[in-house]
């Protein structure tokens, strides 16, 4: 079902132009016709918000090394115009230098013509200055002008892009971008955008590495056919040979796997290196929304000089991007190779291999300590400096941080450490069974290992009858292979709670939720047992745990979701806030900008009790303004009588494998602001708010419109994912705006429900003068919401 499609199912009403005077009587049903002009687009940005927001596919090469210059190819859609890029952190710059659309096999053959034309007529043009000198030109010997010329050359470079075969079209056009970093720009992950007149495309992952870079020439997956041959179908896949390329160490190398596709990089070592080949490619783009199982799923081996297999992985641990690990035995040549697991590929397909004595942390313990002290870690991997270090959180607010270690100028890969406010305890062995159970007082939190396959750690707590009690384990989360189980019993050993896997929101690119969660109600005073184990009777050094035994934490994380959003001065633009609620809290949380200058504003801020989530407006400011601007959104809650604030994360909302959909988090919160409403007057919600819809009855609900008339046509309002059961049913014209009337139907919607009504505005507009005429005879164009509207369904 299409966007559209599913909005003509919440209600709408129809409007054309404002008659002399208000209409009187009943109101009309759905398809009602009244006199409106609303929330008016400048109308060249129409047509592109009817198809969808500029977004950005792939970027190629992903990353490059400090104090390089260099192009990347950024493949996506809508794209034209993109005016620059934006690279997230300090010390990169980039710039637009060139933008590519396929042409069509229509266009292409207009071109062509056109091209032949202008052949023709250029040679008889020079054929007639031959003749002599002072001839007058006439209307069968046209001059050639250099405007012709102009024409012509732009002809022929179009035609150098001849069709393409393109499985995707959402990553059909290409910008090329100039990229410039430092040499001291901080090595790791940063955020690609590109900015388009109709605003800044999603983010993408861009690297900043530290040793010398070898890429592929850019893959072309659409090329176009061989003479005379047609055009291959779209769904005809072609798989291309292998390539190969000399590399010397350590190397990042880049490139793209195309359908069947293998790369390979020849490389000399010596004995006794300590070789370490890590590939990101999910780390990359973390979700293909059209594939299975929804990202690049590389597979990475080692080959000697003859071709014999020295070392394979298709994943680290449990993560889908491979690491190989191995020791040079002997002086020589040896290759490494890289492809698909079932030889899939396409553009977006696109790799980064770091390859040398690299160090690499495969492990540390403990996962975390308690702020504002110092905690003495114990790190494991390769060619690392070091085998400890003293990680320092005394000005360290509770949460999760990078660690990493330096060696020499060079910098390891960076692990998650957690830091909290409970007191700490480490895990001793024995404590395998009751008989030998740790003794903790809560609250605490326990760091252990499950040492060797089928160990369980086994942990006793005093308790008092009604108590609650919450266990939870940070693992998998913390970047341990741990697939945590837990059990909670009393003396007797009789089962009050079990968990194996619980679903955290936050952990935006992970799939298998490994980490367990429990909560109970403690029936009686005496001793209770907490057994912690691995699901898969796995274990090893490596299987490190943090377990928070305590009473109920409540607490709230914010997600706000796009990362990006276009909105034309003075108009509104529709976010949705999740809020990722822990150890039970179910109360009210009202969002609000912070330190945002005048002129901005939020509506329907606030997410309702017991609801995980909840859709607002931002509204922009009159003037636009140039560069897209950093904002920041937090919110606040009551707990436990305290005021709690927490900061709403940006993120995208990310399909996996056509079903699953995942937060993912964005280092930035960027807002653009292109141009200006065609309206003086801002438009505004009059009634008060929230509105009360009685259930199985109607409300009212009046706006404040601009006076203008917009396009000379009508403008069609819908309620936009509107809750089931809550419609609109009509609209009727007010002297200064406008009056909506909602409905509830009773049997689907109950007293208590609150949120926010996002009202869409669209412009029916009749085709100028040469346009092709639209089926419907219409042009349907987006116009954006109005303020988010707050209600709550009430009894009658």
């Amino acid at each position: 079902m299409s966007d559209t499609e599913s909005h003509r199912k919440s209600g709408q009403a129809t409007a054309p132009a404002r008659p002399a005077r208000p209409r009187t009587g009943r109101a009309r049903s759905c398809s009602s016709v009244i006199a409106l002009s609303v929330l008016g687009l400048l109308a060249a940005t129409n047509a592109r918000a009817q198809q969808g927001g500029p977004h950005i596919g792939y970027v190629y090469p992903a990353g490059g090394r400090q104090g390089s210059t260099f192009l990347v190819t950024v493949g996506g859609q809508y794209l034209e115009a993109a005016a620059d890029a934006r690279v997230s952190g300090a010390g990169v710059e980039a710039e637009v230098v060139d933008y590519n659309r396929p042409l069509s096999p229509g266009q292409f053959n207009q071109l062509r013509d056109r091209l032949r034309e202008l052949l023709a007529r250029k040679a008889a043009a020079e054929k007639d200055g031959g003749r002599g000198r002072g001839r007058a030109r006439t209307a069968t010997r046209p001059a050639w002008t250099a405007e012709d010329e102009k024409t012509l050359a732009d002809i022929r470079k179009k035609l150098a892009n001849p069709p393409k075969r393109q499985l995707n079209p959402a990553i059909a056009e290409t910008v090329t971008v100039e990229v410039k970093i430092a040499p001291d720009a901080e090595p790791g992950d940063r955020e690609l955008r590109l900015r388009t007149p109709q605003g800044m495309t999603n983010p993408l992952v861009f690297r900043v590495g530290q040793f010398p870079e070898f890429s592929k020439k850019g893959s072309r997956n659409n090329d176009a056919p061989p003479p005379g041959r047609p055009l291959r179908n779209r769904d005809e896949q072609v798989a291309v040979p292998p390539t190969e390329m000399n590399i010397t160490l350590p190397a990042t190398v880049n490139g793209q796997i195309l359908q069947g596709g293998v790369d390979r990089f020849r490389f000399k070592a010596r004995r006794g290196q300590q070789l370490v080949a890590a590939v990101a490619a999910r780390a990359l783009i973390p979700y293909l929304p059209d594939a299975v199982p929804g990202w690049f799923q590389a597979t990475l081996a080692l080959y000697d000089a003859k071709g014999k297999e020295l070392a394979y992985d298709d994943d680290y641990r449990f993560h889908p991007d491979p690491v190989l690990f191995y020791r040079i035995p002997r002086d020589g040549e040896y290759y490494i190779e890289i492809k698909d697991a079932i030889y899939r590929g396409r553009e977006d397909f696109v790799y980064r291999v770091t390859l040398g004595e690299v160090p690499f942390v495969t492990g540390i313990f403990p996962l975390g300590g308690k702020a504002g002290t110092k905690t003495t870690v114990e790190i494991r991997g390769w060619n690392l400096p070091q085998d400890s270090l003293t990680y320092d959180a005394a000005d360290l607010a509770p949460g999760i941080y990078d660690l990493f270690l330096k060696k020499g100028d060079l910098f390891s890969n960076r692990v998650p450490f957690a830091v909290d406010d409970l007191p700490e305890a480490l895990e001793k062995e024995p404590d395998n069974d009751p008989g030998s159970a740790v003794a903790v007082s809560l609250p605490i939190i326990v760091n252990g290992r499950i040492d060797a396959p089928g160990d369980r750690d086994v942990f006793r707590f005093e308790g008092r009858a009604g108590d609650e009690v919450v266990a939870e384990v940070y693992a998998r989360r913390l970047d341990s292979p741990l697939d945590s189980v837990l059990t909670l019993t009393d003396a007797a050993g009789k089962q009050l709670a079990f968990n194996d896997d619980h679903e955290d929101k936050a952990a935006g690119l992970t799939t298998h939720h490994a980490d367990s969660w429990l909560r109970a109600t403690l029936p009686a005073d005496g001793t209770y047992f907490v057994y912690l184990g691995d699901a898969q009777d796995t274990g090893g050094p490596e299987y490190a745990y943090r377990l928070r035994i305590s009473r109920p934490r409540p607490d709230f994380a914010l997600r706000v979701v796009p990362s990006n959003i276009s909105v034309r001065a003075g108009a509104s633009a529709a976010l949705t806030v999740y809020a990722l609620r822990k150890d039970g809290f179910a109360g009210e949380i009202t969002l609000a900008l912070k330190d945002t200058p005048p002129g901005w504003r939020l509506s329907g801020g606030r997410i309702p009790a017991d609801q995980d989530h909840a859709r607002c407006t931002l509204s922009a400011p009159r003037m636009p303004e140039r560069e897209p601007r950093p904002l920041t959104l937090e919110g606040r809650a009551t707990i436990g009588g305290r005021q709690v604030v927490r900061p709403a994360v940006p993120a995208e909302d990310m399909m996996q494998a056509f079903a699953y959909r995942h937060l993912v988090p964005a280092k930035e919160w960027l807002v653009c602001v292109p141009g200006r409403w065609m309206q003086r007057n801002m438009v505004k919600i009059l009634s008060p708010t929230p509105v009360k819809i009685p259930a199985g009855g109607t409300a009212r609900v009046q706006v404040t419109v601009p006076t203008e008339t917009f396009l000379g046509g009508k403008v069609e309002l819908e309620l936009s994912e509107p809750p089931e059961g809550i419609t609109l049913q009509s609209v009727s014209p007010l002297r200064e705006g406008a009056e909506l009337l909602l409905k509830s139907d009773a049997g689907k919607v109950k007293p208590g429900l609150k949120g926010n009504l996002i009202v869409d505005a669209f412009a029916q507009r009749a085709p100028s003068p040469g346009q092709d005429k639209p089926k419907t005879g219409r042009r349907r164009i987006p116009m954006g919401p109005l303020p988010a509207i707050p209600f709550e369904i009430v009894a009658r």
